[in-house]
């Protein structure tokens, strides 16, 4: 088990409230350009970096267009379809959904600048790139823990519910049907072990809570409301932590799963060789010590070293990250028939949790 320690953050708290649409203007100069950003990432996490390309490129407006995981997967196909313009840049978490449009024929090649020292993981077929480096994590309430000992692995969290009554209705996830990247964590996570199923079982015994977002989870688990958050997004974790220690994070020893999300530039972009700079200067030195040190999103090409930097025994074991590759793979779960038999799975060991509004 590897617990984050906390740094000396200033904390950003993710609390979307659905769609939402940012006009940023020029810094001091008239409009030269508008670069439009559809994503699924809140505007206030994305903001330094934003304004960090601005500051490089004065003349550019930029409109930051904020929406669910599945309201962007829904709107950029329509777009896609009828070749109208709806965005220059699409960022998604849930990555196997921006693979489904690229493969759609949703978007354009990139440049190799805007793909330059990313792992073969992290790009697909010169039009998709991740840009971040994000693990799926374990939460839990630290008073409650304060003299008991904190599950380390999806086996030891299996036990713990197995045997403790504390947590019937104290544990929250992802809803995920709701939430794209909830829905892709839970997918691979039954397609790396044999402890999905029990997992599963467990959650469904103990009443756990579903959620569309990682601050509602974030927020119940630090008052207390539950005892442990399981899959939570780590970047929004690791923001969070460092005005809020009223919780813990676990990258799970058995294995961490990590996500890139994923970028691509709209079949019918006005703005190419601006977004194509966009993600260049993401994958920038610059671009990534704002990712790690500001944002807490890190990034793939550095990502592990500097996730290693976080953890409190001073070392991520790389054999326990998992990122989850940019593969034709992921269109498995996306199935049709496949998605809806794992969905009933779902909803015959769970009950309806509460759901918040909102996504990251």
């Amino acid at each position: 088990m590897r617990r984050l320690a906390p740094l000396l953050l200033a904390a950003v708290i993710a609390s979307p409230a659905g769609a939402a649409e940012t006009r940023m203007p020029p810094r001091g100069e008239e409009s030269q350009a508008h670069l439009v950003i559809e994503s699924t990432t809140d505007f206030v996490i994305f903001e330094p970096i934003l304004l960090a390309f601005q500051r490089q490129n004065p003349g550019v407006t930029i409109t930051y267009r904020e929406l669910t995981t599945n309201e962007v997967a829904d709107d950029v196909a329509a777009a896609c379809e009828e070749d109208r313009f709806i965005a220059d840049l699409v960022i998604s978490s849930s990555i196997d959904q921006q693979l489904k449009l690229v493969n759609d024929g949703c978007a354009l090649p990139l440049g190799a600048e805007a793909r330059a020292g990313l792992p073969d993981w992290a790009r697909w077929r010169e039009e998709l790139v991740g840009l971040t480096f994000e693990p799926a994590v374990t939460v839990y309430n630290r008073a409650y823990f304060e003299n008991r000992r904190v599950p380390e692995s999806r086996f030891e969290l299996i036990d713990l519910l197995r045997e403790s009554q504390d947590f019937v209705g104290k544990v929250g996830t992802y809803d995920i049907e709701s939430s794209g990247v909830g829905y892709l964590f839970a997918f691979q996570d039954a397609l790396q072990a044999s402890t999905w199923g029990r997992l599963v079982e467990s959650l469904g015994r103990n009443r756990a809570r579903l959620f569309c977002c990682t601050a509602d989870i974030l927020d119940r688990v630090a008052d207390g409301r539950l005892l442990i958050g399981y899959n939570v997004l780590g970047s929004y974790a690791l923001q969070r932590i460092e005005s809020d220690e009223r919780f813990g994070i676990v990258l799970p020893d058995d294995y961490t799963l990590v996500l890139a999300r994923a970028a691509f530039v709209a079949k019918a972009a006005r703005q190419l060789e601006l977004a194509e700079n966009f993600i260049a200067f993401m994958l920038s030195a610059e671009g990534r010590d704002i990712l790690s040190s500001e944002i807490r999103l890190l990034s793939p090409i550095d990502g592990p070293e500097r996730l290693a930097a976080l953890a409190a025994s001073g070392s991520a074991d790389p054999q326990t990250l998992r990122p989850i590759a940019m593969t034709p793979a992921l269109l498995v779960g996306l199935d049709r028939a496949k998605r809806e038999i794992f969905l009933e799975q779902w909803r015959a060991a769970l009950p309806a949790g509460s759901v918040a509004a909102g996504e990251e």
